[in-house]
């Protein structure tokens, strides 16, 4: 069984305190941390006023950050292994010649 703590976050200049699992506390500040950066990112621009809006459009830019490097992940996965596969292929075309 996994023992909670409580770690007190700071999204602009707001404190949360926030349960996380023993253990998980520097990934949970390093997170509020890049949370911070974007919501104060986009503050600075003056066209969203509001925690709640600052904290929506924050999220809604990480998700679209984090879709996109999954999508860039995915077709340097896939260019890989057609890569390999291309390796493979020539591989056995060369045995296939050899016998």
């Amino acid at each position: 069984m996994t023992t909670a703590r409580s770690v007190t976050v700071k999204l602009l200049d707001k404190e949360y305190t926030i349960s996380c699992p023993d253990g998980a506390e520097a990934e949970l500040l390093a997170s509020a941390d890049y949370l911070n950066e974007k919501m104060r990112d986009i503050r600075s621009t003056g066209k969203i006023v509001g925690l709640e809006r600052i904290a929506v459009m924050a999220a809604l830019n990480m998700s679209h950050e984090l879709l996109k490097a999954k999508e860039q992940n995915r077709y340097h996965i896939e260019t890989q292994l057609r890569r390999i596969a291309h390796k493979i292929d020539d591989s056995l075309n060369r045995i296939d010649r050899d016998d």
